[in-house]
């Protein structure tokens, strides 16, 4: 396959490296075969020595040997980030930003960066790599937050770059018969996260990180906890899934209780609850919903914990449901997400209330899936409950 995708001339080399990633993210962190198992110590080595200085002169470097070369501003900016809280993809995929923008301009004295060299990196990733927009805006983030934040350096109106363009896209929208069939050919927990999915309207992220005091099965509602843009919100909880969440909350419940058996039982809190509150690593209303099946090592605290359950294996999941259904190959988690907006509009739910069960900062947002009457003020009911 890779030298097929090699040979065709049509197909830029950056495209085939990202074809070759992903099928070493699918054999060894998704499907798993014990055959490709080793392939992941090549993988994670490969990854370490990406060149990004496509510039004639010096020698390029790799990330790794950038790494070396400015430890103390990677260090600091690690810093800077763990005392600001943000999360540890977020850590990663800035510090990954940032080492990037140090190879492509290596040498670089950091001392006299200027806003001329951060348009540089930023024109190249839009004209040379033709990324996406929010790949150049992920990378603009980073950069800045580099220059800002960590070197106190003020460049702001003084940014001139292309940008990239700006996909309009309409979302992938299903019809409630064809939601309820892709939901019947889900099963287990599969089933009732792709199923809450739509119920509330949640994105992927947002089911996946769901704690068990996020859940309250008296009053039917469930917290969405720091959604986008670290908002929370609160959606209903749809009747037809209340008992298999129940269900799920005890096996939840069950797994904790033989952690602590074990030894274990603590899993991970935001920002710096783990120090103001010590205890509420085991309690049992912080754990995940959906625990992962395995435990695992805090990157950050080297404790060992068990995580939520990785996100791949439910968009697997619901990839493979939508094939059997005969469903396009663009069907997602996140079109339960765009078909839970549709269907509360056509039953004439206002705007408003749509844009507020989504967690959207700008109604415009919203406005992307159609135009209804204005029906303020009537309770909500989840969509799943009609299925």
């Amino acid at each position: 396959m890779s030298f097929c995708i090699e040979s065709d001339k049509s197909i830029l080399p950056y495209q085939v490296q990202q074809a070759k990633d992903s099928l070493f993210l699918l054999f060894t962190q998704v499907l798993k075969y014990s055959w490709a198992l080793k392939w992941n110590e090549e993988f994670s080595e490969k990854k370490s020595k990406e060149i990004f200085n496509p510039k004639p002169g010096p020698k390029p470097v790799d990330l790794t040997e950038i790494s070396g070369i400015h430890e103390n501003l990677i260090e600091k900016t690690r810093k800077v980030i763990r005392t600001m809280h943000y999360s540890i993809r977020t850590e990663k995929n800035y510090l990954d930003w940032i080492k990037r923008f140090l190879c492509f301009h290596h040498p670089i004295d950091i001392d006299r960066l200027n806003p001329q060299q951060v348009a540089d990196f930023l024109e190249f990733l839009a004209v040379e790599r033709n990324v996406s927009s929010s790949t150049q805006n992920q990378a603009l983030n980073a950069i800045s937050f580099m220059v800002t934040t960590v070197l106190k350096l003020d460049f702001s109106g003084q940014l001139q770059f292309s940008r990239a363009k700006r996909s309009q896209r309409l979302p992938t929208v299903l019809r409630k018969d064809q939601v309820k069939s892709l939901l019947n050919n889900l099963d287990g927990i599969y089933a009732l996260m792709a199923g809450l999915t739509y119920g509330t309207g949640m994105r992927l992220m947002e089911c996946i990180r769901l704690r068990v005091k996020d859940i309250d099965t008296e009053r039917n509602i469930i917290t969405v906890r720091e959604g986008k843009g670290s908002k929370d919100r609160v959606v209903p909880l749809p009747e037809k899934y209340r008992k298999d969440l129940l269900e799920q909350l005890n096996k939840t419940e069950t797994l904790h209780k033989k952690d602590l058996e074990n030894g274990y039982g603590e899993t991970w809190l935001p920002d710096a609850l783990a120090r103001k509150y010590p205890s509420a690593l085991k309690e049992l209303g912080w754990q995940f919903v959906f625990p992962s099946g395995r435990l695992a090592v805090d990157p950050r605290s080297n404790r060992v914990g068990r995580h939520h359950i990785h996100e791949n294996s439910l968009q697997k999941a619901v990839k493979d449901a939508a094939k059997k259904c005969g469903l396009p190959s663009t069907v997602s988690v996140h079109t339960l997400r765009h078909s839970f907006a549709t269907h509360l509009l056509e039953a004439g739910y206002d705007i408003r209330t749509v844009q507020e069960l989504l967690g959207h900062s700008d109604v415009s947002t919203t406005m992307i899936y159609t135009h209804v009457m204005n029906r303020p003020g009537i309770t909500i009911r989840s969509p799943a409950d009609d299925l």
